[in-house]
């Protein structure tokens, strides 16, 4: 069986990412199931035991910036180890919702820890490890705060400031440019109809 493919999804909170990504599922189950792969669904923070613990306290606990970025870290090299990887390894495709452009994005862009702190713990954590496929939600930071708004009560990123997500946007555009052969970013300003027409043509170029 050849080793499987990893696909992330990211934007900033209300960007509609997680609006798509049960359909994405859905259309990638129906192009690769056929070949006799599977598609995982996981999320980052989270996607094991240990993961969804320490989502709960990223999420909702004030701490020091870099403990943040270590426990996201923590976090992901449990995901790695025990989810991403031997799903990739039995041939398995995995679907995750955020990974490491979301920790350069958020404690980087929108926080401020330095990128070298940042780039330290992915060497150590992924090695050179890296999604095949980064889809990217884009949108104004105002068009987001409003779709947060009508949304669940907020976390305390959910909660944070419209320069702070300015902050975070710019880095994951500053990602994306520095890789663009990884990433396919999206107008999440248009229609559902119009962005699904979009991941058609994703999942159809796998």
């Amino acid at each position: 069986m050849a080793r499987g493919k990893f696909i992330t999804f990211e934007g900033i909170d209300g960007a509609g990412k997680t609006t798509h990504l049960n359909w994405f599922r859905e259309r990638l189950e129906a192009q690769v199931e056929p070949a006799g792969h599977r598609v995982v669904m996981t999320r980052e923070p989270g996607g094991t035991p240990l993961g969804e613990t320490l989502r709960g306290i990223l999420l909702n606990q004030p701490m020091d910036l870099e403990t943040e970025a270590l426990l996201m870290f923590a976090a992901r090299r449990e995901h790695l180890a025990q989810v991403i990887e031997p799903a990739l390894s039995r041939g398995d495709w995995v679907l995750s919702d955020r990974f490491t452009d979301a920790t350069f994005a958020y404690q980087g862009g929108g926080r401020g820890l330095p990128r070298d702190k940042l780039e330290a713990l992915e060497r150590w954590v992924q090695g050179g490890f890296q999604p095949d496929l980064t889809v990217l939600f884009d949108v104004p930071t105002g068009t987001a705060s409003e779709r947060r708004s009508a949304a669940r009560a907020p976390d305390k990123f959910e909660s944070e400031s419209e320069a702070f997500f300015e902050r975070t946007r710019s880095e994951y555009l500053r990602r994306a440019e520095e890789s663009p052969q990884r990433f396919f970013i999206v107008d999440s300003t248009r229609s559902i109809d119009e962005i699904r027409k979009k991941l058609e043509e994703v999942v159809a170029s796998i």
